[in-house]
């Protein structure tokens, strides 16, 4: 079929299987060209399919040479319909990991279920013995709880106050006003219950119960906590507390692999263009406004560069992992000098639809939020036919 990007708002419906190959692909390139990383061997990624997750499966597998299995849930493709984008990205990383003589098996599933977890651990058994590095990278933004059975649904608000600033709509460009009415009744509760630490701290129990946790394993969940601008509806909003709950609960993993030496960190990483962010008020105008300020100062980074940086310059350097006051790693840490902030302050300031295009990255954003899906890529010839029937190996 021929595969075109369908929008429905914020969400892109289709995804291009040759676009999420040239993706994966690019990625790879970037980790052997930074050259080896002297990392972990055994490597588990739980939401290792887009974004981050799959950056970090990426830069384990193909920087240290790492087993790795991955967790996710994606829509595999039926005739005539595509797979989600997260589906080709992982059948590509599969077919590129064995060729280079790689283990790599996934799990599609529920990564908040016990029988998922279950899965996964026999797997892990099986195949593997022990794993060594365990990144966390779950966003979605539903969970339904292993032990109620009850489905609790994150939110996007602020905590108090009505939170009104700039927003923009990337599809055409438009600067507008966005108001957004504070959190209300168990607005907070459902959004910690899904965003923050409890379900890391599960599988870590889980792992660590079945000894499947090697001498001195690491685990890593990412967070953000970005600029003044976006504080009142991000940092300071439901989604804060959750990521509040879920750099406490790494001191609570640390305590409980002690016995073994193991450390859990979050790793708060840069701002850049996922899915999820794409739909967040506010966001999409900032990370315009940075985008053309990081590129101008070269020192802007996509997910693979951040991940690759985690990696070689931060857990695995041989030495203790640098952290902030906090006891966080922080890898936002280009994005927060205070020139660059000072310089997207100021843009901020002057930004409306007219002048958006010169004083911002638009261009850039909408690039990046198509390739996510496999679109907008060079190399691949978007008006052939493509086979959207793509398997992953390890999945039957």
């Amino acid at each position: 079929m021929i595969i075109e990007p369908r929008m429905r708002g914020f969400i892109c419906l289709t995804a291009h299987p040759g676009g999420a190959a040239q993706n994966v692909k690019q990625q790879i390139e970037y980790v052997k060209s930074k050259g080896p990383i002297n990392g972990a061997q055994k490597v588990l990624v739980i939401g290792a399919s887009t974004g981050f997750g799959m950056s970090s499966r990426i830069t384990s597998a193909f920087g240290s040479d790492a087993a790795t299995i991955g967790v996710f849930f994606e829509k595999p493709p039926v005739e005539g319909k595509t797979a989600s984008p997260g589906w080709y990205n992982s059948a590509a990383f599969e077919e590129e990991a064995h060729k280079a003589g790689l283990y790599a098996k996934s799990i599609n599933g529920d990564a908040f279920s016990k029988e998922v977890k279950q899965q996964t651990m026999d797997l892990i058994k099986n195949d593997l013995g022990q794993v060594d590095l365990v990144i966390y990278s779950l966003a979605s933004p539903v969970r339904q709880h292993p032990e109620t059975g009850v489905l609790h649904r994150s939110v996007l608000k602020p905590i108090g106050n009505v939170f009104s600033n700039k927003t923009v709509d990337f599809h055409t460009g438009k600067v507008s006003e966005v108001t957004i009415q504070p959190a209300e009744g168990d607005d907070i509760e459902n959004t910690v219950t899904v965003m923050g630490g409890e379900d890391w701290a599960m599988w870590m129990d889980a792992l660590k119960e079945a000894n499947l946790l090697a001498p001195g394993a690491v685990t890593v969940a990412y967070s953000y906590i970005g600029p003044s601008l976006t504080e009142p509806v991000y940092r300071k909003g439901t989604i804060g507390r959750a990521k509040d709950h879920l750099e406490a609960t790494a001191f609570e993993i640390t305590d409980s692999l002690k016995d073994i030496g193991g450390k859990a960190y979050v790793s708060v990483n840069k701002a850049l263009v996922t899915q999820a962010s794409s739909a967040i008020p506010v966001i999409p105008l900032y990370i315009s406004l940075l985008y053309k300020i990081m590129k101008e100062e070269g020192v802007h980074e996509g997910t693979i560069e951040q991940m690759q940086r985690l990696y070689s310059e931060r857990l695995y350097t041989g030495g203790e992992v640098p952290v902030d006051e906090k006891g966080r790693i922080r890898i936002d840490d280009w994005e927060m000098r205070d020139d660059i902030q000072e310089k997207v302050a100021a843009l901020w300031e002057k930004a409306t639809t007219e002048n958006l295009a010169e004083i911002g990255d638009l261009e850039g954003y909408r690039k990046d939020f198509y390739n996510l899906f496999g679109f907008d890529y060079k190399d691949v010839d978007y008006k052939a036919e493509a086979n959207e029937l793509v398997g992953i190996d390890s999945i039957k």
